[in-house]
């Protein structure tokens, strides 16, 4: 969905900056959008602040709520689907494989050792 939109408006995605904070992402906002998001999931009080700031000067409160959404109801939905052990088809792990190997997703694990 992701790429498909970023198509749509003449971005030139670059999904190598989701793994690699060095890297521009190509979108706008995304670069900020990409720090919010790696400050909720690591937790850390001072990154949040900062990741909300820098979304609030550049792209507005409006989209600092907006984005806060989106994350609240992909980790809601996560925790569903691995809750209820909805299996992902063998199709849809290969069409997604360019996806997860290209910023190197492969390496989060949803095993039991990751929790």
């Amino acid at each position: 969905m992701l790429r498909e939109s970023a198509i749509a408006f003449g971005y030139h995605l670059n999904l190598t900056a989701i793994g690699d904070p060095s890297v521009a992402i190509g979108v706008p906002g995304g670069d900020e959008l990409l720090r919010f998001v790696d400050a909720l999931v690591t937790g850390c009080k001072a990154d949040r602040e900062d990741a909300r700031t820098a979304i609030m000067d550049s792209l507005g409160p409006d989209c600092l709520v907006d984005a806060a959404s989106v994350f609240g109801n992909f980790e809601m939905m996560n925790r569903v689907a691995e809750g209820t052990g909805i299996p992902v088809s063998p199709r849809a792990v290969e069409r997604m494989k360019d996806t997860v190997e290209l910023p190197d997703l492969d390496r989060l694990s949803t095993s039991s050792e990751s929790h």
